[in-house]
């Protein structure tokens, strides 16, 4: 009951009171992405959700669009520079996903959604991510988000859908609260986020 009804009326309801209180905030932070990046000021992606089904996430825009004298695109890290860190660290821009949790398409708490590409490269057991609506948090990120690996983050991330409960997704935004005030785990030690999941040949 928790998982069919009351889970999905608390996401419409709290993105539907956030988005009311923290528009200022957004519009704000908004409006300092325009001047310090340019446009576009989302970030638009699109990511496998419940079931595997693919919905496009929204995201502030945290790197710029700096190029190469040969036209390529700079790395993640020299693209992110100290504004799109201090957005990425106090988790402004995740904002946005705010509209993706009104829509249906994400829930607070969760497996946080990853990119389309890795669907093919997950293990059965891996695959179970996508039995539950990915999150704007879940238990692997307060429990490491970025600054841990791959097979540790699925293992979290399959403990949550295994102990899914409303208890279990108040400790996970407690300790999301915490995690946002700390500013801690947002990246892999040496990279601008974290490094990109190639597969696991085993369970």
């Amino acid at each position: 009951m928790y998982k069919s009804i009351i889970k999905p009326l608390i996401d419409f309801t709290g993105a539907l009171i956030l988005l009311i209180i923290l528009s200022p905030i957004m519009l704000i932070t908004a409006c300092f992405i325009l001047i310090k990046l340019g446009r576009p000021i989302f970030f638009t992606q699109k990511r496998p959700g419940y079931k595997g089904k693919v919905f496009t996430i929204n995201k502030f825009r945290t790197m710029s669009n700096a190029k190469d004298l040969h036209g390529k695109l700079l790395s993640d890290e020299q693209r992110l520079g100290t504004f799109g860190q201090f957005i990425r660290s106090t988790s402004l821009d995740e904002l946005p996903q705010l509209f993706n949790v009104l829509k249906g398409d994400m829930s607070f708490i969760g497996p946080r959604p990853l990119l389309v590409e890795y669907l093919p490269l997950y293990t059965p057991t891996q695959a179970k991510r996508h039995d539950v609506k990915p999150g704007i948090t879940g238990w692997a990120q307060v429990n490491g988000r970025n600054a841990i690996s791959w097979e540790e983050k699925f293992r979290y991330d399959v403990d949550y859908i295994n102990q899914l409960s409303l208890e279990m997704d108040l400790k996970i935004l407690f300790l999301t609260l915490k995690k946002v005030i700390n500013r801690d785990g947002i990246s892999k030690t040496g990279e601008s986020t974290t490094t990109k999941f190639t597969g696991n040949k085993h369970e």
